[in-house]
C-alpha cells in the first residue's frame, strides 16, 4: 500500500496556529480556539489551489468500493476520521496532517454517497440508515486489515463513530466525538420536540416530502452551502473552501442516500432487514465502554444535545471540552489543532 505523506507539500501547516487555554471545570474544560482559515494560494495557472489530500486510494470493502485518503507512517497508531453531511474528507486535511507529523497513521474515508466511494452493485439499495454506515467502517477496517483504531468524527461521522464504539468496542481503542453521543432510533424520534428545536430540523421535514427530494436534487449545491452558513454562523469560509468539498457531493447516489437517511430517522422509509438486529441494539441507547473525549463548539447552530444529556453514556475514562472562539458545527475544520489534540490526548490514555 502506497504512502503519500505530501499533505504538507502545499504548506497548509503554515496557516495561523491555533492556541487555546484550558480552564478545568470538573470533567469539563472550556478551550479557547483561535479562528483558523485555510488560505488559498494561486497555482501556476493563476487558479486558487487549496490544501488537499494528494492521493485518494480505493479498496473494496463490504458492498462498497471505498475511496479514502491516508497520511502518516504505516507503523503508526491508526486513526480513522469520519466526516458529516454536507461535508467531506477535507474537513480533516489540517488535523490529519498534524496527526501524521506526530506519527499517527490517519485514514479518512468518503462516506457512502460521497466522493469516490461507490456501490459494487447497481442493485444495492441506496441506504442511509445509521447501522449501515457503521458497518461500512467495520468493512473498511477488515479490508485494510486494521484490527483496532482510534475513531473520531462529527455530524454523521460522530454518530457512526459512536455506533462502532458501542457495538464493536473490541475494534476501537478510543473515541473522539463532536457533539457527543448521537446514536438514535426511530422510536426515540417519534417524540416531538419544542417548537424552537423542531424549527432547527427544518430540512429533515423538507426531505420527508417529494418536493424536498426534488428540491435537494435540483439545488444540492446551494442547499449544502446554506447548511454550512447556518450551522457555523461565525465561520467566514472562502468560496474555494466550500467548492473543494462540494465536489464530493456531486455523486450519483448522494441525494438518494441523504433523503433515505432523514426519512428513515422519522420512520418514513424502510431499512434493510439485515440491519434490524443492530438497530434493535441501538434503540436501547447502549453505553460506550472505550476511552472518549467529546467536543462542542460555542457557535454550533446545528441541532445538537447538551453535553449534560449524554455524559453518563460514556463509562470508560471520559472528558468533555467546550471550545470558545466562534467554533461551529464543522469543528475539525474550524479548529483543527483542538480536534487533533483531542485525538492525541485520548490516544495517550490507552498506552
Amino acid at each position: 500500500m502506497e504512502y503519500h505523506p505530501n499533505l504538507g507539500r502545499r504548506r497548509f501547516l503554515s496557516i495561523a496556529s491555533i492556541t487555546f487555554a484550558a480552564a478545568g471545570l470538573g470533567n469539563t474544560s472550556i478551550l479557547k480556539a483561535a479562528r483558523t482559515e485555510t488560505k488559498a494560494t494561486l497555482n501556476r495557472n493563476g487558479i486558487q489551489a487549496l490544501p488537499r489530500f494528494d492521493k485518494i486510494k480505493q479498496v473494496k470493502a463490504g458492498i462498497l468500493d471505498i475511496g479514502y485518503a491516508e497520511v502518516g507512517p504505516q507503523s503508526g497508531r491508526t486513526v480513522i476520521l469520519l466526516h458529516g453531511w454536507p461535508y467531506d474528507i477535507h474537513s480533516f486535511t489540517e488535523s490529519a496532517a498534524i496527526l501524521a507529523t506526530k506519527g499517527f497513521r490517519v485514514i479518512v474515508p468518503h462516506l457512502r454517497g460521497h466522493g469516490s466511494t461507490t456501490f459494487l452493485s447497481s442493485e444495492s439499495p441506496r441506504n442511509g440508515q445509521q447501522s449501515a454506515l457503521a458497518l461500512d467502517v467495520i468493512a473498511l477496517m477488515d479490508a485494510l486489515k486494521i484490527s483496532k483504531a482510534i475513531i473520531g468524527g462529527f455530524d454523521w461521522g460522530a454518530r457512526t463513530a459512536c455506533i462502532v464504539a458501542a457495538l464493536w468496542p473490541e475494534r476501537v481503542q478510543a473515541l473522539v466525538s463532536v457533539s457527543g453521543y448521537l446514536i438514535g432510533s426511530q422510536k426515540a424520534n417519534e417524540m416531538p420536540l419544542s417548537p424552537k428545536a423542531e424549527q432547527a430540523w427544518w430540512y429533515q421535514f423538507y426531505f420527508a416530502t417529494e418536493r424536498g427530494r426534488m428540491g435537494y436534487e435540483a439545488n444540492w449545491h446551494d442547499f449544502a452551502k446554506l447548511i454550512w452558513q447556518t450551522a457555523s454562523p461565525k465561520w467566514q469560509f472562502e468560496d474555494a473552501i466550500f467548492e473543494r468539498s462540494a465536489a464530493s457531493l456531486d455523486h450519483p447516489d448522494h441525494v438518494a442516500i441523504v433523503i433515505h437517511n432523514y426519512r428513515w430517522r422519522l420512520g418514513l422509509a424502510e431499512g434493510e432487514p439485515q440491519y434490524d438486529v443492530l438497530e434493535k441494539q441501538l434503540a436501547t441507547a447502549p453505553v460506550i465502554n472505550v476511552p472518549a473525549i467529546t467536543l462542542e463548539g460555542d457557535a454550533n447552530a446545528a441541532p445538537h444535545p447538551n453535553p449534560s444529556a449524554y455524559a453518563l453514556k460514556f463509562k470508560a475514562r471520559y472528558s468533555h471540552r467546550n471550545l470558545s472562539g466562534g467554533i461551529g458545527h464543522n469543528l475539525p475544520q474550524e479548529a483543527p489543532q483542538a480536534f487533533a489534540d483531542a485525538i492525541i490526548e485520548v490516544s495517550n490514555w490507552t498506552k
